[in-house]
């Protein structure tokens, strides 16, 4: 599972992580161990409620309250039918069987591949895992404190082996700490942490 491989997360993009680029390379030498490649991508609308354009006097890093629930507001990205919201052209894309857009809903963002924040709708990844009789997941991709520890957290609930691509994930980092604190997180969860050159 590719996490959210897209432009604006990588370096010079509108939420772009640091080193994110660096992860293009693993996630396109780890795709030929696996028989189904899924990719996540966040697709937001324009005026997203997590975008703090979208709420007058806030900024980027400022925490709101959205559907009752704490919201993380985030500069504008992945918008529907932009450059920002297409994968990374480095990305070798001709393997992938299957893309999860999420984020859609304008008022709830959606970290995790499987559900939005409140867990009250799916993105059908879960079904066309169970489709296509998948009980073992490797997650990578970006970024790690968000969206790739969302979606290994909702995989282990959901009873999935679940193994995380160390190598293949950078973070965000909005606190000092938070990649490590997400890292702990996942492990005490049951995910288990591996390297890229370990596959194979």
């Amino acid at each position: 599972m590719l996490v959210d491989l897209q432009n604006d997360f990588l370096p010079g993009g509108a939420l772009g992580v640091l080193e994110g680029d660096q992860v293009i390379p693993v996630a396109n030498r780890v795709q030929e161990y696996f028989d189904i490649v899924i990719a996540t991508a966040d697709w937001h609308p324009p005026g997203h409620g997590s975008f703090a354009s979208s709420h007058p006097g806030c900024k980027a890093g400022d925490v709101i309250e959205l559907s009752g629930m704490p919201q993380v507001l985030w500069p504008d990205h992945c918008v529907q039918h932009t450059e920002g919201a297409e994968f990374s052209p480095h990305l070798n894309t001709g393997k992938i069987d299957k893309v999860i857009y999420k984020g859609m809903d304008p008022e709830i963002d959606s970290y995790s591949g499987f559900f939005d924040n409140g867990r009250r709708n799916a993105t059908g990844l879960e079904t066309y895992l169970r489709d296509q009789k998948v009980d073992t997941v490797y997650v990578m991709g970006l970024a790690t404190d968000y969206c790739v520890k969302y979606t290994a957290l909702d995989a282990v609930s959901l009873g999935y082996r679940t193994w995380l691509i160390e190598d293949g994930c950078r973070g965000v980092g909005v606190a000092e700490g938070d990649v490590e604190r997400a890292l702990a997180e996942m492990k005490a969860a049951g995910v288990r942490v591996v390297k890229s050159g370990d596959l194979g």
